[in-house]
């Protein structure tokens, strides 16, 4: 009696060696004893066949997927992936050159609850106006300031009007006006935070922001 057993993966065979036929002599239980026998030996080996082909699908089926998993870390970055990152990295170096490229001018100082222009003040604006007519590439914001004392409304007002004559001083000087811009923070935004005079004389003034044209 031989038996044939075939793996899907890989071919083989498993032969159960031939058993000597039951004789006449033996007594009915000894007969199937060796049935029995017959039948658990199968069994043992039908078994140990069909183990053995699934470990050699497991083994074969994690070879495969490592296998992709290398090429996916293989594979380089896609277009988009590099565009954007390009793009972002653009943005970051033009806000850095922009941080540096901002130019710090001197504050001009205004009397209590004055708008008008004193002759240090002047002088300040010359350099100003100087700097610009040779770069002309970039503009300035000014900002009009005020100390603390007053009513929010009524700073906001005075400071524009400190802004704004800043502004038409260097229109005078030569600067074209589309490049000046104005603003007021009023008391919002003291230089320094002490509630003296020495502190009121600091806060009351125009600060002026350089910065190349966009």
């Amino acid at each position: 009696m031989t038996f044939e057993l075939v793996c899907g993966l890989e071919g083989f065979k498993l032969v159960i060696p031939d058993f000597q036929p039951i004789e006449k002599g033996d007594s009915i239980m000894k007969r199937n004893f060796k049935i029995l026998g017959i039948i658990g030996l199968v069994l043992c080996l039908s078994i140990m066949f069909m183990t053995g082909c699934a470990k050699k699908s497991l083994v074969k089926e994690q070879a495969v997927s490592t296998e992709e998993k290398a090429v996916k870390k293989e594979e380089p970055p896609s277009k988009e992936a590099e565009m954007k990152t390009g793009v972002e990295t653009e943005a970051t170096q033009e806000k850095a050159v922009s941080a540096k490229e901002e130019i710090a001018f001197k504050d001009i100082q205004f009397e209590f609850d004055k708008f008008n222009l004193r002759t240090e003040a002047r002088d300040i604006l010359k350099q100003l106006a100087d700097w610009l007519t040779k770069n002309k590439n970039y503009d300035v914001l000014i900002e009009g300031n005020c100390d603390e004392r007053g009513t929010t409304e009524y700073n906001l007002a005075l400071g524009e009007r400190r802004a704004k004559e800043a502004m038409k001083y260097l229109v005078e000087l030569g600067i074209d006006g589309k490049r000046l811009k104005t603003i007021s923070y009023g008391k919002e935004r003291p230089l320094d935070p002490g509630h003296n005079e020495e502190a009121w004389a600091k806060n009351r003034r125009d600060h002026f922001v350089v910065t190349p044209k966009k």
